[in-house]
């Protein structure tokens, strides 16, 4: 063990102990309660959590990727949902353990791999470190046109490559101004939306909310992202969950 790196002990969150339990991507009880219910309606599904024992930002959530709310084509592939590790938890090799338990759960199911969102050049906020991905042996797979990649690590010598479907590679919506697709799976979509749709409404700007609420919904989203795509007249624009002054600098408020 290097002098950074110190062991942790991790709790898998089910539905037998989730309602006493913390999500580290939620810290305060309100933002907890939509994911918590999101992720209740998963775990039969296949869904697994795991967050460190000590409070902070340090997780992985992943799911049997024809159970993922992502437009893919990935047939028994195990896809991750999100592997955030921030703050004072970062730099303890806390991420391998969990991409490792992720990893060796996918071989015990045999997965043909495990596959994950991440982005062209540096890393974007809310995907994975694509430089990090790399090292631990992940490949690009397919590209959206906005920069975001599908990359993967295969288990099995003839795993055929996971792909974006067609809506997800080329996204893009219908009508003017501003529409964000969001979802539950986020918490941070619960505090933030209702907010930016307020500093639309008060400087008279456009913005139409579509919350996605299915599995069969976000399959088929013309994005490569679903838990949060903003789009300005029919064009993608960001999939980083934006707060007031931040959505407002988009619309070009001053």
């Amino acid at each position: 063990m290097s002098p950074k790196e110190r062991k942790m002990n991790y709790i898998r969150i089910t539905k037998d102990n989730i309602a006493g339990e913390h999500i580290c991507c939620a810290m305060s009880g309100k933002q907890s309660l939509a994911k918590k219910a999101w992720m209740t309606e998963r775990f039969d599904e296949g869904l697994v959590f795991y967050r460190s024992e000590e409070r902070g930002k340090c997780f992985i959530e992943y799911i049997p990727a024809e159970m993922a709310w992502v437009p893919i084509e990935a047939e028994g592939y195990m896809y991750i949902d999100c592997l955030w590790i921030a703050g004072a938890m970062k730099g303890h090799g806390y991420s391998n353990d969990l991409l490792a338990e992720c990893m060796r759960d996918a071989e015990k199911q045999g997965k043909n791999g495990v596959c994950i969102l991440s982005s062209e050049g540096r890393k974007k906020e809310f995907l994975s470190d694509p430089k990090y991905l790399a090292h631990k042996g992940f490949t690009v797979a397919d590209k959206s046109d906005c920069g975001i990649t599908l990359m993967y690590i295969p288990l099995k010598q003839d795993a055929v490559p996971p792909r974006f479907k067609e809506c997800a590679k080329h996204p893009g919506t219908d009508g003017d101004g501003f529409v964000l697709y969001y979802t539950d799976q986020c918490p941070f979509t619960y505090c933030w939306v209702p907010v930016v749709k307020a500093a639309a409404d008060e400087h008279g700007i456009k913005l139409t909310l579509i919350h996605i609420t299915s599995r069969e919904t976000a399959q088929n989203i013309s994005s490569p992202v679903t838990t949060y795509a903003l789009f300005r007249d029919g064009k993608f624009l960001t999939h980083a969950i934006q707060s007031d002054k931040k959505f407002l600098a988009l619309a070009e408020v001053n």
